[in-house]
């Protein structure tokens, strides 16, 4: 069993046991916990109430954050031509096609997130054994399968993030930096609750969001009234 540092002990003791928080509550209380030498990531977790198992209720999806992610977020775009001058201008990392392809299935992926053309993907959808288990595989439900391939990068680069559903029925996504703002945390985190909720599958009956987090990387977890936020 894993034992808690002072630190964390000490920041469990700050939260009141049994409380569920506001966002703009829960950001407060995760800006005052004991600090880290970095500077840590703040994540919403989500208990989601469908069934990861059946393919039509599966959640998923891409959420611009209005103050960002406060992280800076690697693109490779796959594309040649117009698209391929485009997404160099507008800040990708990577840029190319068969060379770039070359490279990852040498296990080269030093990237975050990849952006591809309709036309590039014949191709990029053979890349499935090394880009899938990272979740790099770029997808027409995340806008990362694209013509407009500036627009695609200039929505990653400014915080954009995509959440999925994962096999245990959870989601886990970032909403920004532990440095933030209060009120910047706060609306990230109901920017994307509210992408979640609309992303809901028609084939989902029953509560659909069971139970709603927020913590910092390497802080206790508060959670938050899901009424607030989420009609049941």
């Amino acid at each position: 069993m894993q034992t808690r540092s002072k630190r964390y002990k000490k920041a469990a003791e700050m939260i009141p046991a049994g409380k569920a928080f506001s966002l703009e509550e829960a950001a407060e209380i995760v800006r005052k916990l004991p600090g880290t030498k970095f500077n840590q990531t703040v994540t919403l977790s989500f208990r989601m109430g469908v069934d990861p198992k059946k393919g039509d209720q599966m959640i998923r999806g891409t959420c611009p954050l209005p103050h960002g992610s406060g992280k800076t977020v690697r693109v490779a775009v796959f594309a040649v031509g117009s698209a391929a001058d485009a997404a160099k201008t507008a800040g990708a990392d990577l840029v190319g096609y068969e060379d770039l392809i070359a490279k990852v299935k040498e296990g080269v992926m030093d990237f975050d997130v990849a952006i591809a053309t309709p036309a590039a993907m014949n191709e990029v959808r053979k890349l499935g054994k090394q880009l899938g288990p990272r979740g790099l595989m770029p997808n027409p439900r995340t806008g990362t399968v694209t013509d407009d391939t500036a627009a695609a990068v200039k929505a990653v680069k400014a915080g954009r993030v995509d959440f999925k559903l994962d096999k245990n029925g959870n989601i886990a996504t970032s909403i920004g930096k532990v440095a933030f703002d209060t009120s910047a945390i706060a609306e990230n985190g109901a920017a994307l609750i509210d992408a979640i909720v609309r992303a809901k599958p028609a084939t989902a009956r029953g509560r659909y969001v069971h139970s709603i987090t927020m913590a910092a990387t390497m802080s206790p977890a508060l959670r938050i009234d899901v009424t607030k936020y989420v009609k049941l």
